[in-house]
């Protein structure tokens, strides 16, 4: 095994951290019910260092969930519920006027809600492009530029961003840029009879479960490290390669791909699978992912990295069926 930096093994160091994790879900999983794919695939994606796309109908937890993950993971959090008229600055912040008591006047920086460690963006298509790409800037440089001068963000520094997909009127579509920039766009269904059922017993009560804290931020920093650190073998490499590639029409052999997609995945998918199965195998005590990994993180992964050309809606063909097809080019 390699050793780590602080010259613990890897192996020591990787069921730690997994003694931790697995707490963690477990905490959350006490006021999350019958989200446990969802909870895996929000924990990965934080393991990974990214951001997710929680799309889902309302009343299905996902405000609570960014709630718990900041107390379980011990990360500052806020919330900005999206809307037409949100400006850049609302998420930002600004540079005010101030007049000190000998009449000198400076500027002052007021920093706004996207100076915290996990920032949830409620609705975030119901926000202007404008804004919307203000937002960008912070998730892909991990900084903000303010009246010319930069400033950064706390470290970690993650953005788990809701869509309502039923109500589409007054809404705003995510650019295919910013859409990348998501390492997952994680589904949030329904939940299971039994389920609901506890959820129904337990959250109407005197009392709620509350989440404990488990982890802290500097922990999470050390477990992305961690994901980064794990090997990797060759067969896995080549699975996520066949498997994005095939996803384009000027790589593909696949007839539905070149029938029905418009633009494939281009090589930020590739390095979020790569970091995507790496912390999945983390989660799951292992050391090095495996190709199954890659086989279950291809939908949340990929879907959002797709656009089917018209052909593909008049055929009534979805996104789900192509990546369907191109996991077959690699099972």
């Amino acid at each position: 095994m390699n050793p780590s930096p602080h010259g613990t093994d890897l192996e020591h160091e990787a069921a730690d951290l997994n003694t931790l994790i697995v707490k963690a879900r477990a905490e959350i999983a006490q006021v999350i019910f019958g989200q446990d794919r969802v909870i895996d695939e929000t924990l990965i994606t934080l393991l990974a260092g990214g951001h997710a796309l929680l799309i889902g109908v309302p009343g299905l937890a996902k405000t609570r969930l960014v709630q718990t993950l900041g107390s379980v993971l011990g990360l500052a959090e806020k919330r900005v519920q999206f809307t037409p008229d949100l400006m850049p600055a609302d998420i930002l912040g600004s540079e005010v006027m101030e007049e000190a008591s000998d009449g000198t006047r400076s500027f002052r920086f007021i920093r706004g809600p996207v100076f915290c460690q996990l920032l949830m963006a409620d609705e975030i298509n119901r926000a202007s492009p404008r804004t919307q790409a203000a937002l960008l800037q912070a998730m892909q440089e991990g900084r903000v530029s303010i009246a010319g001068h930069y400033h950064d963000l706390p470290q970690p520094f993650h953005v788990l961003a809701t869509q309502n997909p039923l109500e589409q009127e007054g809404t705003y579509p995510l650019p295919e840029a910013q859409l990348d920039r998501f390492l997952m766009q994680i589904d949030v269904g329904y939940p299971e009879f039994e389920a609901e059922r506890r959820m129904l017993i337990a959250t109407t009560g005197t009392t709620e479960t509350v989440a404990q804290p488990v982890l802290a931020a500097g922990q999470l920093l050390a477990a992305q490290t961690l994901v980064r650190q794990l090997p990797v073998g060759d067969s896995v490499v080549d699975a996520i390669l066949t498997l994005v590639r095939a996803g384009r029409r000027e790589t593909s052999q696949i007839a539905d791909v070149q029938r029905h997609v418009a633009w494939g995945p281009g090589p930020r998918a590739a390095q979020a699978l790569m970091l995507a199965a790496r912390a999945r195998a983390l989660l799951d005590g292992r050391l090095a992912p495996s190709v199954d990994d890659v086989i279950i993180l291809a939908p949340p992964i990929l879907r959002h990295r797709m656009a089917l050309s018209y052909s593909a809606r008049a055929d009534g063909v979805a996104v789900d069926h192509i990546i369907a097809r191109l996991i077959e080019s690699v099972a």
